[in-house]
């Protein structure tokens, strides 16, 4: 007999006997309970599982992809994308009390107040006059591409929940990311990458916070919805390559020998996870040609490379924008680019403006190429950090700020060239078309066609969604402000 044979009839006996008596018991409790769960409604003939969890999609899609630059650290909106000329008349006085009386501060407790003006001058940008700090001049050239939200407030005023909180819509660890959410939703356009790719970029001024690979985790959804984060330096994920002796051949023998194994045990215990393994596998195999390939920018032309400031895949936040694209256009539809140097407790005059200078051709080239490739029309770009900065001071800087900051959207069923919202005179808090984090949420999950109130997983008996039981649609952001009616063809969803 063939050992793999021998090993299979091993092992549904024992699993007949060891688990049987107890997934029957576990079928009539359920039917006891709710009847309706062996009903077969579940089971809609005809549903492509592999499309995702919204299919059909519950109202037309104005976006087929996000790339999320990510600025984590916590940039300040008061050197930014938020001018206030009456912070810099009030410089060096005492910051009202109404303002901060009951307010949660980071680090700037029981300390005395004082305003702190803007370290950078602003000026407009673009036929729209876009109002942009001066040290993102490569920026303002694409501001009539950009929505500016001014209004954005979160929960968490410490760096890592507030990740936790702008990526999950929770400060509790352990629930899954936007991506992983979105992938779920919606499945994958390629079979050779993941559906969710993260790049970081670390750079020369700010204090650098860790970030947490639990950023992109797929949490209690099925594991191959989790972010795969690629190195922008050397082997972009590891073991990628075949060991010495080991060609393809071989390998595709080893891949298709460990899935009939998998197999296997699959049929007898009927474990997701088995089947996500097996696909993990078969992408993993197809990843060792897509990557390089990816990340060979040698057939770039100059001009392009010239226009991101790189000459190829160096670790720099400009390296990543352009792999960024190069991404997108290959069917990824989450791509995170995580920079790191923007948490500026002191000196911000200074290491600000080299923090926007690591940022600002970079982001600028992304926008541009994407709209020359007809991309951008259908590609979500969001800039934004996970809080912003006190307009009072911390010696010569500024501490965390969670009730107003800003952010800025461009492509994907986005205006451009409009602001949303306003801070108080101060840029303490969102006073106007206030944009909490969970409606950030629900405004991306409605471009991509889903209704944020829909897309729910079952977990420990509750059902959960990304934005938890709050956030709505900010509809003037929107290219047709008016709420979208369902599509007639989509009126069905699971």
């Amino acid at each position: 007999m063939h050992p793999l044979e021998d090993w299979r009839r091993r092992l549904t006996r024992r699993a007949f006997l060891g688990s049987g008596t107890t997934g029957i018991g576990s079928l009539a409790l359920a039917a006891l309970l709710n009847p309706k769960l062996l009903d077969g409604a579940e089971a809609r003939p005809g549903r492509d599982t592999s499309a995702g969890a919204v299919n059909p999609l519950h109202v037309a899609p104005r976006a087929k992809r996000i790339i999320y630059l990510y600025m984590a650290g916590g940039p300040s909106h008061l050197e930014t994308l938020d001018s206030k000329p009456k912070l810099a008349e009030l410089s060096g006085q005492p910051m009202p009390e109404s303002y901060t009386r009951g307010m949660p501060i980071a680090q700037l407790q029981n300390q005395k107040l004082v305003c702190f003006p803007p370290q950078h001058a602003f000026r407009e940008f673009g036929q729209s006059r876009q109002v942009i700090a001066e040290i993102f001049p490569q920026i303002g050239t694409v501001a009539d591409d950009l929505c500016i939200i001014r209004s954005m407030v979160t929960e968490a005023i410490n760096h890592d929940p507030a990740h936790t909180f702008m990526n999950t819509g929770t400060t509790i660890s352990g629930r899954p990311a936007m991506g992983a959410w979105i992938n779920y939703g919606l499945g994958s356009e390629n079979e050779d990458l993941p559906g969710f790719v993260v790049l970081t970029s670390l750079g020369a001024a700010g204090q650098a916070q860790p970030i947490a690979a639990r950023q992109w985790h797929s949490g209690f959804l099925p594991s191959r919805f989790q972010g795969v984060e690629f190195r922008s330096k050397g082997d972009p994920v590891l073991y990628v390559g075949n060991p010495k002796g080991v060609d393809r051949s071989r390998q595709r023998d080893v891949v298709e020998s460990v899935q009939q194994l998998d197999r296997l045990e699959h049929d007898v215990v009927d474990d997701p996870e088995i089947a996500t393994r097996i696909g993990a596998y078969e992408t993993a195999f197809r990843m060792q040609t897509s990557v390089p390939e990816l990340m060979d920018l040698s057939g770039e032309p100059r001009h392009v490379l010239a226009m991101y400031g790189t000459q190829g895949a160096d670790g720099s936040f400009a390296a990543n924008c352009l792999l960024a694209r190069r991404l997108a256009e290959r069917g990824v539809r989450f791509i995170q680019l995580y920079h790191r140097d923007w948490d500026h407790h002191s000196i911000i005059k200074r290491d600000i403006e080299i923090t926007a200078r690591e940022v600002d051709q970079g982001a600028a080239a992304l926008i541009k190429d994407l709209k020359q490739r007809d991309l951008l029309k259908d590609t979500l770009v969001i800039w934004g950090g996970e809080f912003g900065r006190t307009p009072m001071a911390q010696g010569s800087g500024r501490d965390h700020h969670i009730k107003g900051f800003s952010i800025w959207m461009a492509g994907g069923g986005v205006k451009g060239g409009i602001s949303h919202g306003e801070t108080d005179e101060l840029g303490y808090h969102a006073v106007k078309d206030v944009v909490h984090v969970h409606d950030l949420h629900a405004t991306i999950l409605h471009l991509f066609g889903i209704d944020h109130t829909r897309l729910t997983y079952r977990f420990q008996g509750r059902d959960f969604r990304l934005t938890d039981v709050a956030g709505k649609v900010v509809w003037p952001i929107l290219a047709s402000s008016a709420p979208a009616a369902p599509r007639p063809d989509l009126a069905h969803s699971s």
